[in-house]
């Protein structure tokens, strides 16, 4: 939506006269992006207001080809006469770098030609106010909670995001997406002895967002279960991770598919195709057409056609994300995963990435561990993507006799990603609330430090 008072783009007429303006100036191929962002956020805390902004921006992007070279160039100012010295720019600079053999636009016959509503966009932009009571509701029954002695904060927040794409070969596509958010962060106890927790919801939609109360009560609720944590012996255990941490393991995975890591032989799956990856029976979801999803998108940065696709079936890895350049480098085809800006050329990454949930619960996972550890927070990011050695600072709870027994603070967590992927197991309890998503998982046979 454009603010009052301001004169709303023609965003087809925008690109579509970019893109006449490249041919002109010289390319023999283009593309061009238009995105529009607003948002709004708020702070509260203890009891006041203590942030509120709202901001609005644009961007055009205009990705240029001369015979095998190619440029990107970007602005913000949508004047005729800019866009025109931005074209002549680019193609400029085109000329003047090396060829590269795997630039161009998406193959034709992989452009979408037709895709679905996914119900991306809430169009209501909320009042200061309401975020405001949002956020107050969120911290309130946070500092409820028995035992939390301060607050951080909460906040609520919207933002709507418009995107626009269009090649000099015939594709023109535009959607919207929104998200709404809130999140609250509190202290428990005192002195040397306070312990930190948080807990936050983002939907696309304010209907699908976690009520305020909720989120402020498990904040506290976390906070106050953290209290007197005590040191974790050294040794090989099986470790479990939480939900909301979970995903990560999906994360180190999904960037070690890519094709830009494949072709450059920088991941430790580089030779992993069409081989076991993970325990028989997992299962590894790409799905970028899921109605309201976090990462859902009806084409990708190219144009390309998106589908759903299992990445890995029955633990074996089925593909690799790749945009057009990083499929040709391999002489494949793209798999419709480019992700793009304004201001850089597309490059692969994952849509609503999820690992499907197991048959055991939780507690039925655990059951026969006689001593784990149980994650619920990760620090620092010691992953080597070549190697796939793993090596994280980690907080949360040991397990004795199948159970949580007491927090622990300060521990390591290590191995090799390459041997977790293979002896994960998923428990039933997934989510979608991340946008990559995974349920609580095991992972045996870890290497925990702690004192």
């Amino acid at each position: 939506m454009a603010k009052a008072g301001k004169a709303v783009i023609d965003e087809t007429a925008l690109l579509d006269g970019l893109l006449a303006k490249a041919k002109t100036a010289g390319a023999d191929a283009a593309d061009a992006v238009f995105l529009h962002g607003i948002s709004l956020g708020v702070a509260w805390r203890l009891g006041k207001t203590e942030h509120l902004e709202r901001a609005e921006a644009q961007d055009v992007g205009l990705r240029v080809f001369v015979g095998a070279k190619q440029a990107v160039v970007s602005t913000t100012d949508v004047a005729d006469d800019t866009l025109a010295a931005l074209a002549a720019q680019a193609v400029a600079m085109a000329r003047a770098v090396p060829d590269d053999p795997h630039c161009g636009l998406a193959d034709p016959g992989k452009l979408a030609t037709d895709w679905p509503d996914l119900d991306l966009v809430d169009t209501a932009e909320p009042e200061a106010d309401a975020l405001l009571a949002r956020a107050r509701r969120a911290e309130d029954a946070a500092r409820a909670v028995e035992g939390v002695t301060n607050s951080e904060g909460a906040d609520a927040g919207w933002s709507q995001t418009r995107v626009r794409l269009a090649t000099s070969d015939g594709f023109a596509g535009g959607y919207a997406t929104s998200r709404f958010s809130v999140s609250a962060a509190v202290l428990a106890g005192t002195g040397t002895g306070m312990e930190r927790d948080y807990d936050w919801s983002t939907a696309s939609h304010e209907a699908d967002l976690v009520a305020p109360e909720a989120i402020g009560r498990r904040a506290g609720e976390r906070a106050t279960r953290r209290l007197n944590p005590k040191k974790a012996g050294s040794g090989q255990v099986p470790v479990v991770y939480d939900p909301r941490v979970s995903g990560g393991l999906l994360r180190h995975f999904s960037g070690a598919i890519t094709g830009t890591a494949i072709a450059r032989g920088t991941s430790f799956l580089k030779d992993r195709m069409d081989q076991p990856v993970f325990a028989a029976g997992v299962r590894v979801v790409d799905d970028p057409r899921r109605t309201r999803g976090l990462r859902s998108r009806p084409f990708d940065g190219e144009g390309v056609a998106c589908t759903a696709r299992d990445v890995v079936d029955d633990g074996r890895l089925t593909t690799w994300l790749l945009d057009s350049r990083s499929a040709r480098q391999l002489d494949l085809a793209t798999t419709g995963h480019a992700a793009r800006g304004a201001g850089g050329p597309p490059s692969p990454a994952p849509s609503n990435l999820y690992l499907a949930p197991g048959s055991m619960t939780p507690a039925e996972l655990m059951a026969d561990i006689e001593s784990g550890f149980y994650v619920t927070e990760l620090i620092g990011m010691g992953v080597n993507g070549v190697t796939g050695d793993y090596s994280r600072g980690a907080g949360g709870f040991w397990i004795e006799h199948g159970a949580l027994a007491f927090p622990v603070s300060e521990v390591t967590v290590a191995g090799n990603l390459k041997d977790m992927l293979a002896h994960l197991t998923p428990a039933n309890d997934l989510e979608f609330r991340f946008g990559i998503d995974a349920p609580t998982l095991r992972v045996d046979g870890l290497m925990v430090a702690g004192r």
